[in-house]
């Protein structure tokens, strides 16, 4: 099978034409910009979308990109490349890349956050004991030793840090300031994260148990929420606090009332489901269906499905523009993004 989550990255089986490791961060909008950004990883490239002229343009990375992720204060473009042990820094104005990061620390480099308000970027390491911590000013790089993650989310506002491994009970939260470490036992085989600042909450896919871990930042307290089969991705609106779960196993979407911790729809989807992203602005969920090729698209107001959407081969990644209201899905088939026009959709009555 096949597993994402939106927030955080994960490793998948091996695609059969291509053997990829995939991450949720395959695709990225600045809307500052209007530019979308998807990983090719078969080729070695970034493609680049200008959402207002329909160009694109593809530049040359390292091999085997997985993740990136934008500061959109500096405009500037992050891309891990797997197989280089490499990070490709692109100018967003340039629509180039301007530099190439290499660190004795970097091995296997999997996903990747950024934090803006300190121009600071983190990148997993699957085969080491180190956070890769980026200064975006100078583009230099040094190792934090917290382990080995699949999984990152960051707080800006604290300067926190959050990593998770799939064996791993425990989940690590940094202190970006000092590099100290506590642990929270939450348990193993977790798939998929979500940060709500709103709550200052932390939501972890617990795969085995079919549960939502919910960990509060401040306090560090443990709840579950029961929700669907080998839960996989997790988006959250925190305009109407409502969590969205996607499960893979039963092929659904539970959806979740945050202040309450209780699931108040369960909707059903396309094939293998395995990534989630949340429009806020227009209140509508899109969830990526890796086998049937697709995108089901929700009403979130009425928790209803509107329609479901040809995507590319295989789509696993979900970025969306509220500029020109497209949600745009990265496949590790072809082609390597497609661009699905949603300003025309509307709820069913």
């Amino acid at each position: 099978m096949i597993l994402a989550g939106v927030i955080s990255g994960a490793r998948g089986e091996t695609d059969p034409a291509h053997g990829r490791l995939i991450t949720s961060l395959a695709v990225a909008v600045n809307p500052s910009t209007h530019k979308v950004y998807a990983v090719d990883e078969a080729a070695g490239t970034v493609c680049i979308t200008d959402e207002q002229t329909g160009s694109t343009r593809m530049v040359k990375v390292g091999g085997g990109p997985i993740a990136l992720a934008i500061n959109r204060v500096t405009d500037r473009i992050y891309v891990v490349n797997t197989d280089s042990d490499s990070v490709s820094v692109i100018d967003g104005k340039q629509g180039a890349v301007i530099a190439t990061i290499r660190n004795s620390g970097i091995s296997h480099p999997y996903v990747i956050a950024v934090n803006a308000a300190t121009n600071k970027i983190y990148v997993t390491n699957t085969y080491s004991n180190a956070l890769i911590v980026i200064d975006g000013k100078t583009n230099t790089a040094q190792k934090l030793k917290t382990g080995s993650a699949d999984g990152i989310a960051v707080d800006p506002s604290t300067n926190t840090i959050f990593l998770m491994t799939y064996e791993d009970p425990d989940i690590r939260i940094v202190n970006a300031t000092t590099g100290a470490i506590s642990k929270v036992r939450v348990g193993p085989h977790l798939w998929g994260m979500a940060f709500d600042k709103s709550l200052d909450t932390l939501y972890l896919a617990h795969t085995g148990t079919g549960n939502i871990v919910a960990l509060n930042e401040k306090t560090h307290a443990v709840n579950t929420i029961p929700v669907g089969s080998i839960p996989c991705a997790v988006a959250v609106n925190p305009v109407t606090q409502r969590i969205y779960i996607v499960n893979y196993g039963d092929e659904t979407i539970s959806v979740v009332d945050a202040r309450s911790r209780k699931v108040v729809a369960t909707l059903h989807v396309g094939e293998h489901p395995q990534a989630v992203a949340v429009d806020a602005l227009h209140n509508r969920i899109y969830v990526a269906n890796v086998h049937s090729n697709s995108v089901t698209v929700i009403d979130g107001a009425k928790n209803a499905v509107i329609g479901t959407y040809d995507a590319g081969r295989n789509p696993y990644a979900l970025a969306v523009s509220q500029n020109d209201e497209h949600v745009y899905a990265a496949n590790y088939g072809e082609p390597p993004v497609t661009a699905i026009d949603v300003s025309q959709i509307t709820a069913r009555k």
